[in-house]
């Protein structure tokens, strides 16, 4: 990792920014395979699954008995552990339920607001390198306690047409009512269209490469909601001598591993501490499987020495981590006062990849500085709130001259005689 001692302020975001590619290298080949996916359906969505993918498939839509043999073929521990988080996503998702907020704000009105779900959602699935079964838990388990009615997972198929026997049984698991081969940015295109083989949905989820990322944001110029700008995999760390530096390490790597464009940093106010790490990483990095990819990943990523604690908030809020991970001798002061991350790990003992899999919040969670405004995915992404109004007589009569004499000062006349007509009769 790169070390950058005492950085100035008017450095940062030079320092902080992402390694990735800008939206106008990427948006031509969207919008040419959107505008394709649009014309030519099912047609234009095999073409491109067989130039990215290296597949043509019979059928795009996984069968029952696909489902049936991918999961005698997942192992007993497996599905144990996978349960297991099951549990724990869906305990922590069902407490976020809300009841109708009622209200009568005046006599004879009454307000109230009530969540109805979203009916069609897509959820997007990365396959490539590393089949992401765990987000399958984490987007079908909120759709299916929301009430969802049709929820639709796309996720790319590898060399021989098939899916992972993993995510095919999580989906099962978790109530996906339909499941289909595609990938990358032709999945988006087809949730965003719908086509023979792919549902139209009202809403699509999920994380992926940046490809996926823009092709998610066009999406939103056809009308169709997104879940939050989601691209490549990124951590920050703030340690100081009070952490272990070989946990500081193993988390760093832990990103690394997802994909060269993943980016991670460590924040410290202690030079010890980074050189330590920095020997960690080396040495952990030889023993992993994922050895390039994590390399590379480690090449964008920077340990950066600062003054005080006070600096290293600055600098989180400034950076606005998808993943953040504190481990310093006053962990309650970052907890307190950080105001853009997107999930928070506290302490010696809370590995990000505790996240990842089984404590129970998601891991859906905005990237490259979106955490300044968005959240992360909660069950409050798959419904939406509706708000209703029921006024009596005695209700019009008591905000009906107000609302009359602001209708008027807006020069909304058809406004104020909706009220007017209603007041006469009464009168």
């Amino acid at each position: 990792m790169n070390v950058i001692k005492y950085p100035k302020r008017a450095d940062w975001s030079t320092i902080l920014k992402r390694p990735t590619q800008t939206v106008d290298d990427i948006e031509a080949t969207v919008n040419q395979v959107f505008d394709d996916v649009k014309r030519n359906g099912d047609t234009a969505i095999a073409k491109y699954t067989f130039m990215f993918d290296g597949v043509e498939l019979e059928s795009m839509i996984v069968s029952e008995s696909e489902i049936e043999f991918a999961s005698s073929h997942v192992s007993e521990e497996l599905k144990k552990a996978i349960q297991l988080a099951k549990s724990n996503i869906e305990a922590f998702h069902k407490a976020q339920k809300t009841d109708k907020v009622f209200l009568q704000t005046q006599n004879g009105v009454e307000c109230w607001q009530e969540k109805r779900p979203i009916q069609k959602v897509g959820l997007y699935i990365p396959g490539g390198t590393a089949p992401l079964f765990s987000t399958v838990l984490m987007l079908s388990v909120p759709a299916t306690i929301a009430g969802c009615e049709e929820i639709v997972l796309c996720s790319p198929p590898n060399a021989e047409g098939k899916i992972a026997n993993e995510i095919l049984y999580t989906a099962q698991l978790c109530g996906v009512t339909k499941i289909v081969k595609v990938g990358g940015i032709q999945a988006i295109a087809g949730l965003t269209f719908g086509t023979d083989s792919i549902p139209q949905v009202y809403k699509v989820f999920g994380p992926g490469n940046q490809f996926v990322t823009v092709a998610k944001q066009l999406a939103t110029k056809f009308g169709i909601a997104i879940d939050m700008p989601a691209g490549p995999s990124e951590l920050l760390v703030v340690a100081d001598d009070a952490s272990n530096a070989k946990y500081v390490a193993s988390d760093l790597l832990s990103q690394a591993e997802h994909g060269t464009d993943s980016q991670v940093i460590l924040v410290s106010t202690s030079k010890q501490l980074i050189d330590d790490v920095s020997q960690e990483i080396e040495s952990q990095l030889q023993a992993l499987p994922r050895f390039e990819i994590a390399k590379k990943a480690i090449e964008n990523s920077k340990s950066i020495l600062v003054k005080s604690k006070e600096e290293a908030l600055d600098l989180i809020n400034e950076y606005g981590p998808e993943h953040f991970i504190i481990c310093t001798s006053n962990d309650d002061y970052f907890v307190e006062n950080v105001s853009n991350a997107g999930s928070v790990f506290i302490g010696n003992y809370t590995p990000e990849s505790a996240g990842d899999y089984a404590s129970g919040t998601n891991h859906t969670l905005p990237t490259n500085g979106f955490s300044k405004a968005y959240s992360g995915v909660n069950l409050d992404s798959f419904v939406k709130s509706i708000t209703f109004q029921k006024i009596s007589k005695e209700g019009i009569r008591n905000i009906g001259p107000s609302i009359e004499l602001m209708a008027e000062a807006e020069g909304l006349q058809a406004h104020k005689n909706a009220v007017t007509l209603r007041l006469n009769d009464l009168n």
